[in-house]
């Protein structure tokens, strides 16, 4: 059977569950990964998912970040965090294998303004990320890095690049840190299938009409080794999640693999 996978920032699993739940029983995915669930552990909807048919996987924490992971097959070796021994509480990645595919769920950091120390610490997280990925993956091995990296890696990502040039998701230094995480054996899926022209876009501002106005940007990514990009066949961007009543900033995207 094909495997579907998909990552979706919801931006806050209590504001969006009733729309989770809706979209994940029309799309079907086999694996989610999701980003800013803004609850801790003990806070995540873990029943009801689990007697929807979900495994879950979840690395939460209270009213910031957090992500999860769910599968319609059990997660096995489930890691939560970067694992470098650095002082950080932010629970941004977690990692675990779902049919025969290991899954990772990130959230990258935003930064903030450039020249701040929240960027500085998105630099340094994205550098972090580059040393797990050389640690801990293998090229040869499936493996699917899935989430919102806050980075738009080109201009034709960009809507508007002259009205983003140099901000926290387009500067340069933060493009180097993502093309350095694609120099670890890694391949855009959605790039992979849309080679040619602008976007899709997969985040608008909910400022500013940002969706009204097309404003947006793709900053979300499956990012996959050689043996699921080898197997590709399909990824887009669920642009229609981002209509209607409440809706996070973001749209899921989703990568379809054959056997």
């Amino acid at each position: 059977m094909p495997m579907k996978l998909a990552t979706y920032n919801v931006n806050s699993i209590r504001a969006r569950f009733d729309r989770l739940v809706a979209w994940l029983d029309r799309e079907r995915p086999d694996a989610v990964c999701l980003q800013e669930l803004k609850v801790g552990d003990d806070e995540f909807p873990r029943l009801e998912l689990e007697g929807a048919g979900w495994h879950c996987a979840v690395y939460g924490q209270k009213t910031y970040n957090g992500v999860a992971i769910l599968a319609r097959a059990p997660l096995e070796d489930v890691r939560r965090g970067i694992e470098d021994g650095a002082d950080d509480a932010e629970a941004r990645l977690l990692a675990a294998t779902a049919l025969g595919v290991r899954v990772v769920s990130v959230y990258v950091p935003n930064g903030q303004a450039v020249g701040s120390e929240r960027w500085a610490y998105k630099l340094a997280w994205l550098e972090r990320l580059r040393a797990w990925l050389a640690r801990t993956a293998s090229p040869g091995t499936p493996l699917a890095l899935c989430g919102d990296f806050n980075v738009a890696p080109e201009d034709r990502d960009v809507a508007r690049p002259e009205e983003w040039r140099d901000t926290v998701l387009t500067h340069p230094e933060a493009r180097a840190r993502f093309a350095g995480l694609l120099g670890c054996g890694l391949t855009d899926a959605v790039r992979l299938q849309h080679p040619e022209g602008e976007g899709p876009y997969t985040w608008w501002d909910y400022r500013m009409l940002g969706f009204a106005k097309n404003n947006g940007m793709r900053i979300d990514h499956i990012l996959v080794t050689a043996p699921l990009a080898a197997r590709c066949r399909q990824a887009y961007v669920v642009r229609d999640e981002r209509k209607g009543k409440l809706p996070s900033d973001h749209a899921p995207v989703v990568a379809v693999f054959d056997d």
